[in-house]
């Protein structure tokens, strides 16, 4: 187990340096940048830039240099001092951008996960021990349902229907005296008023797709022929599944870290941007379509570092949780 963790760590490593080299370079790839387009509508708004205006604007921040010379001052930057760089559109450090939009992109992810987590692993096992039952046919509905509708469009109808009946709109996460204000204990109350909405929303088909993940595979195990053999015996029941069948049966949920940690982070963009939420998910599609190349990449990269570390922490679980696999890594 320990040289499983070691040679995974050796390998992220250059994994980490290649994910940087590529995100760099696909945040290069549109034709111009945010500069050239902010020049040119100063220009076309009536104000007078002359060229060397121009080249003192683009050798601040450092695009009159190569692509490489670009990439090792932004890593450099990163490594040394954990300074992600500018955003031209927010006119702050990308730094500042993030921390303002990360505790609520956490709040809402993390209470998302749990609600996924303690909602679908219950009704999974419940259902997949009484198969063919009517809560089994129940569930399955309603896991289909959950699965087959976008969840943009269930924010907007429930957004509609709560204002169209209570006359509350429920967009955003907090109540207009707290959006702007500094952090307090009671914004940190308002902000669990109104994030139960988005946690719900952005947890159904989370839920709904668990469900039937876990379902198959715990009705897989318990056709087996140890569960057999264990019944046989005489095990009771809830000895059984706990044992291994619903160990086993988990291991999904610790398959999905290597894309859980970004996506805390990231968040829902679409039904962000429908429901007006302050995370960070609707920031990177902002700084991609202005093309802040900064702050895009630096997200990126952020989200790509947390796929790799995710990955890992998932694979240690999984070793933990399997004997199978947990021999396979000692091999």
């Amino acid at each position: 187990m320990v040289r499983f963790i070691a040679r995974r760590l050796t390998i992220m490593v250059p994994l980490l340096l290649l994910i940087s080299v590529i995100t760099f370079a696909v945040i290069q790839l549109p034709p111009g940048d945010y500069l050239t387009t902010y020049i040119a509508a100063l220009r076309e708004s009536g104000a007078e830039l002359d060229d060397a205006e121009v080249e003192n604007l683009t050798a601040q921040f450092g695009l009159d240099k190569p692509i490489y010379v670009q990439y090792i001052r932004w890593m450099a930057g990163i490594v040394f001092q954990g300074d992600l760089g500018w955003s031209f559109q927010w006119e702050k450090r990308v730094n500042e951008v993030i921390a303002e939009r990360l505790p609520t992109t956490l709040a809402i992810s993390i209470s998302s996960l749990f609600f996924v987590w303690l909602l679908a692993i219950p009704i999974a096992v419940v259902s997949a021990t009484n198969q063919y039952t009517w809560f089994d046919y129940l569930f399955t509905l309603i896991g289909f349902i959950g699965l087959s509708m976008p969840q943009f469009l269930v924010a907007l109808v429930t957004s509609w229907v709560i204002y169209d009946v209570t006359g509350w709109a429920i967009t955003g996460l907090f109540s207009l005296e707290y959006v702007d204000a500094p952090w307090s204990w009671a914004k940190l109350l308002d902000l669990l008023k109104n994030v139960w909405l988005p946690v719900i929303i952005i947890g159904l088909a989370g839920t709904a797709g668990l469900i039937r993940v876990i379902r198959g595979t715990l009705l897989d195990e318990l056709r087996k022929q140890y569960v057999v053999t264990a019944r046989a015996k005489g095990v009771s029941e809830r000895n059984l599944l706990f044992k291994y069948p619903i160990r086993i049966a988990m291991n999904p949920v610790f398959s999905t870290l290597g894309w859980l940690l970004p996506s805390l982070i990231s968040g829902q963009v679409i039904v962000g941007i429908v429901l007006n939420l302050q995370t960070i998910g609707p920031v990177l599609l902002r700084a991609t379509l202005a093309q802040d190349m900064f702050l895009a990449g630096a997200i990126v990269l952020i989200l790509g570092v947390l796929t790799v570390i995710g990955t890992l922490v998932s694979d240690i679980c999984l070793a933990w949780l399997d004997p199978r696999i947990r021999m396979g890594a000692d091999a």
